[in-house]
């Protein structure tokens, strides 16, 4: 016991230095101590939660009607690449009307080899039995394909999960912001962002679909027609983004954003604001070939089923690379280019509540649990004092000292306290103290059989590390696993938690040794008073 080496002196000295210098500026916080603190030491601090900082709260639901419609556009374009394929089949142009897929085959003796391709194109719907897509043929030439219930049930099931994904990239592209954003029901995402308190940024940010395509300008549309809204076969008439007309454009994608890597605002020549685009392999390939093939026609650039702008065509672009001009300013270009790189939404999302939480409501929360703490660190330490005398003074101090430690850690994380993450802060000064007292019933019992006091202190603590091991495994389990799963308020509590036993353990069991090793070997005690 004596021979408490000096390096884990050092080390745990070193440990709990770094957790209450990490843990200060979360304490000074909204203080004027704050603008005091040095710039060299750390800033890192602790986010706070809805529920304590306020911020915006939106619940979105999914368009059904744009689901169905990019649900059919997508299975549009697999059916003419499959049937573009050699042997190549002839069709002529696919309706969609009435929520189904119809083409007729031109040659009659292709027809079964038609049906066949499309069945490929089907999938399997888990374990229901059913397929996605029901391949019929009517009046002996036209192929019909009719989405399933449980297919299109399916469909919406991976569009709100990528949707989920998609809205956490664009509100927290970095990933360091703690939100929360998680699916309710089969068509519904939740999503809250502490510290914001205007939502209509928010909403622009997450409403917007992005939805980036590049399509040919129809040359042999009348322009009359084209302003009543009349398109000739295989194109269709789009708004144009400034309001000032309409444009015939080819319905066939020629190259889409999901093919994107990278976009980020920028300037062109002139010094207005653009966004540049780079393309991966594929579409970098299908990007040059298209151009190369279209030199001298008009290119429009489609968002959202607009039409930014319809440049020509002057020479190949090969490297992959293109710019979106438009009537940007720098934050809209910005914005777009998150959007634009986080990914498109698959379905188009409608807000259909939002809620602006206050602050005032997280400061009287932060104030009763800051009461609430005090009072419970107070009688456990009372408790300490009377049962264990100068033991209860070194699990006092790590009391106090893992209170820093988890502040710190969660600070390093920059994790995010909720308030049910003060109740699990609450309940971790109470569980802080079970591996004391655990050793300090250990040390007793060592005495109480008449061991030397050397002997009992070392057995003491030995013999508890068991069990102050595996009781703290199973919580280590159980929090790990609310935060892994748990989403919201649950993983609030976890995350505090399972912080605190961590911190616990190793202020209960080494902290609470060196001191007692420091002590025995300065005082020399012939007896125990514990």
């Amino acid at each position: 016991m004596l021979e408490f080496q000096r390096w884990k002196v050092w080390l745990i000295s070193l440990v709990i230095a770094a957790g209450v210098l990490f843990s200060i500026p979360s304490l000074i916080s909204g203080t004027s101590l704050a603008s005091q603190w040095p710039a060299w030491l750390p800033h890192a601090k602790i986010n706070l939660g809805l529920d304590l900082a306020g911020g915006s709260h939106l619940l979105l639901e999914a368009d059904a009607a744009d689901a169905v419609k990019q649900r059919l556009q997508s299975m549009e374009d697999s059916v003419t690449t499959e049937l573009r394929r050699d042997p190549r089949i002839e069709i002529g142009d696919v309706s969609t009307t009435g929520g189904r897929l119809s083409f007729m085959v031109r040659n009659p003796t292709q027809l079964d080899a038609a049906v066949e391709r499309m069945r490929t194109l089907t999938r399997p719907v888990q374990l229901t039995g059913n397929r996605d897509w029901d391949v019929q043929v009517v009046d002996s030439t036209r192929v019909v394909l009719i989405p399933t219930a449980s297919g299109s049930a399916q469909a919406l099931k991976n569009a709100m999960s990528v949707a989920r994904d998609v809205v956490r990239r664009r509100i927290d592209p970095g990933g360091t912001k703690e939100i929360t954003v998680i699916t309710e029901g089969t068509d519904r995402v939740l999503v809250q962002v502490p510290g914001v308190e205007d939502p209509e940024a928010l909403k622009k940010l997450i409403g917007q679909t992005a939805r980036l395509e590049f399509k040919l300008v129809d040359l042999t549309a009348d322009p009359q027609q084209v302003a009543q809204g009349h398109a000739p076969a295989g194109a269709q008439v789009l708004p144009l983004a400034d309001g000032t007309g309409m444009i015939a454009v080819k319905r066939r994608v020629m190259v889409s954003g999901e093919q994107l890597t990278d976009a980020h605002q920028d300037r062109d020549q002139d010094g207005r604001p653009v966004i540049s685009i780079t393309f991966n392999s594929a579409g970098s390939h299908r990007f040059g070939r298209v151009t190369q093939e279209n030199v001298g026609k008009p290119f429009a650039i489609i968002l959202d089923d607009k039409v930014l702008s319809a440049p020509n065509i002057n020479e190949p672009i090969l490297g992959g690379k293109a710019q979106i001009s438009g009537s940007f300013t720098v934050e809209s270009a910005n914005a777009l280019a998150i959007s634009l790189a986080s990914g498109k939404l698959p379905v188009k999302l409608n807000v259909i509540e939002e809620r602006t939480v206050g602050p005032d409501l997280g400061k009287d929360s932060i104030h009763k649990g800051v009461i609430a703490s005090i009072i419970g660190t107070l009688l456990v330490i009372l408790f300490m004092l009377v049962t264990y005398g100068r033991f209860g003074i070194y699990a006092t101090a790590a009391l106090v000292v893992n209170a820093f430690l988890i502040l710190g850690t969660m600070a390093i994380f920059n994790a995010t306290l909720t308030l049910p993450g003060i109740a699990g802060f609450i309940l971790t000064i109470g569980a802080a103290v079970d591996a004391n007292v655990l050793i300090n019933e250990r040390i007793r019992e060592e005495v109480r059989r008449g061991r030397k006091v050397l002997d009992a202190i070392e057995n003491g603590y030995r013999e508890a590390f068991r069990a102050i091991f595996d009781a703290n495994v199973t919580h280590v389990i159980s929090a790990a696993l609310m935060a892994f799963f748990g989403s919201g308020p649950v993983r609030g509590f976890a995350v505090v938690l399972l912080i605190g036993v961590v911190t616990s353990v190793f202020t209960a069991v080494y902290f609470t040794r060196m001191l007692v090793a420091l002590w025995v070997r300065r005082a020399r005690p012939r007896v125990l008073h514990i």
